[in-house]
């Protein structure tokens, strides 16, 4: 794939845009968090790392998906959430604290967890003469890319609170215009591509995507989790960081076709979180 200003110039700075808003959001304490919610914590983490996973390579094997869109599709589940599932919860009448802590503590798992995932789907789904692992010089870019812009924030937001505060607004309104552009723009750039697989991909995604808040709502009540706790963990778990996803099949993996369905995702969930919102708001009043 040609290089070109979307991915050499644009991603890493709407990504980087996009986590330090994120950590001007953080604090330490949302780590410790864990050590509140062990049950919920350790619930939701099984649910993102391993429950996930395996239902979308589930759907890529049974929708019988093209290789290269499968590794698209894999690279979504294994991104983590974002703090689109911070404001759905929050909207939803679900424990955003939670969200938080959930969002800060797989952001950081899921730079170790994302390349094993990745690897596997391509060593899996792929041709032999097609697999290109994730090199480890690439793995470092993302770890510093993702990492770095929210300890950043973090620090910020530590030494000088009402500065944080005040940007906080302004930085979620851009990392929103970032979101929307990086759609846009891959919309048009492979816009041929999404036309023609949009019926091999469109239903997969749809439905990953549905079954994932499904999931991540039902397993926790299922353990005796409590209902705002449940909704949280159902945005955290069905809302992805696609903009993450396509920044890896850009940057990383240099495959604007594996950016697809990430795109298509990070489309519909803005529908389909309304809709959950909606019908677990609904249950909760009749309850």
């Amino acid at each position: 794939m040609e290089q070109s200003a979307l991915t050499t110039i644009f991603m890493p700075v709407a990504l980087g845009t996009i986590m330090l808003g994120l950590g001007l959001s953080l604090t330490t304490d949302d780590f410790k968090r864990v050590l509140k919610y062990p049950k919920a914590m350790s619930i939701a983490l099984t649910c993102q790392m391993v429950l996930l996973p395996a239902l979308c390579l589930l759907l890529v094997v049974l929708f019988d998906l093209p290789p290269v869109l499968g590794v698209g599709l894999m690279l979504l589940s294994a991104s983590p959430g974002g703090a689109t599932a911070n404001l759905y919860s929050h909207l939803s009448n679900g424990d955003v604290a939670l969200n938080i802590s959930l969002t800060a503590i797989n952001s950081v798992l899921t730079l170790f967890t994302l390349p094993l995932i990745v690897n596997f789907s391509l060593g899996f789904l792929m041709d032999s003469d097609q697999y290109v692992p994730m090199q480890f010089a690439k793995i470092i870019e993302v770890f510093a890319i993702v990492l770095t812009p929210v300890l950043i924030g973090m620090t910020v937001r530590n030494k000088a609170p009402a500065f944080a505060a005040k940007m906080d607004k302004p930085v979620k309104i851009t990392s929103a215009l970032f979101l929307l552009l990086i759609i846009v723009s891959v919309t048009i750039r492979e816009r041929g591509m999404l036309v023609s697989s949009f019926n091999q991909i469109g239903l997969p995604v749809l439905t990953f995507n549905v079954l994932s808040m499904t999931i991540g709502y039902y397993v926790p009540l299922l353990f005796k989790v409590g209902k705002r706790q449940a909704i949280a963990i159902g945005l955290e778990i069905g809302l992805h960081n696609g903009t993450l996803a396509i920044y890896i099949a850009l940057n990383v993996l240099q495959n604007s076709t594996m950016s697809v369905p990430p795109a298509i995702y990070s489309l519909l969930m803005f529908f389909t979180a309304a809709a959950f919102g909606f019908l677990v708001n609904v249950g909760r009043r009749k309850g």
